[in-house]
């Protein structure tokens, strides 16, 4: 995917070594920006394999709104360097997009002791609520999801890094910004994408509507580049993105839902069909 490789190349042509947390140092960018046209196909790159069974089981999970990680540790451990010992997440975005905590301080909510109003907390489902405010006012410009709760990212070891989203219905088609404020551009960014692509489809099926634009900005894109003398040489992902920019892209795969109520969708519900991407390129992840 040619606006995939485009992006690659804008980070390792501007970008700035920089020291990240995890000790590895990376080449970063701000402001990185692509769009794709989601009727094109399905955007999953096709200039190394990525592991679209692995995609779907993490959507999934989000959409299950769960905070542990067990079920998902089924099919894939993506997410277990991040989750305490007991397979508790701190900063699920599941739970967020479809249970994310609100106070509600309404006139009706218990007064203490010391005669200050107690916040009632109720959870608020946001994929729901987008779903039914697309099917009912597609004109809207509310259709936002956040995963960002402060006191939450404060504290978590690993805070959201594709926080907010947003959907626009336009001419009949649905789009979707997503907006993240770190970006791994060999790993993560391939992963997002083909995540968000995926959502959209499904949205876009249950409103009726047909597949527009997903949109993507980056706010710290960066690729990692370990000094080869040291310890942290094998985590240098300049040579693995290297060799994608001198492959040709390859004709777009396309995925199939079945025609199912959102809410009951399972992973044997979606079909990727005519994917034959280039071999895979192994890159491993900084923690």
């Amino acid at each position: 995917m040619q606006e995939y490789l485009d992006l690659v190349q804008w980070v390792m042509d501007h970008g700035t070594r920089k020291p990240s947390r995890t000790g590895v140092d990376t080449l970063s960018c701000f402001g990185a920006f692509y769009r794709v046209d989601l009727t094109q196909g399905f955007p999953l790159l096709t200039t190394k394999r990525v592991n679209f069974n692995a995609v779907l089981r993490e959507l999934l999970w989000y959409l299950s709104g769960e905070e542990h990680i067990r079920n998902l540790r089924r099919h894939t451990k993506i997410w277990d360097a991040w989750a305490d010992d007991k397979g508790e997440l701190e900063t699920a975005y599941g739970r967020y997009w479809r249970r994310f905590p609100h106070a509600d301080q309404a006139s009706h909510a218990p007064i203490s002791e010391t005669g200050q109003t107690t916040a009632v907390i109720r959870e608020v489902d946001q994929i729901g609520y987008v779903i039914a405010e697309i099917k009912r006012n597609p004109n809207s410009r509310r259709l936002v999801v956040s995963a960002w709760e402060p006191g939450n990212a404060q504290a978590s070891r690993l805070p959201p890094c594709h926080y907010t989203f947003a959907f626009q219905v336009l001419d009949g088609k649905l789009n979707c910004h997503l907006t993240q404020r770190s970006g791994d551009i060999a790993l993560g960014i391939p992963f997002n994408l083909a995540c968000y692509a995926t959502l959209t489809q499904m949205i876009a099926q249950e409103c009726g509507l047909q597949l527009g634009q997903f949109a993507h900005t980056i706010i710290d894109a960066h690729i990692y580049i370990a000094d080869p003398n040291s310890a942290t040489a094998e985590y240098d992902h300049l040579r693995g993105l290297s060799e994608q920019l001198s492959r040709q892209p390859r004709p777009l795969p396309q995925l199939t839902i079945a025609r199912k109520p959102f809410n009951q969708l399972t992973f044997e519900d979606f079909t990727l069909s005519g994917y034959d991407p280039h071999p895979p390129i192994a890159f491993k992840v900084a923690v």
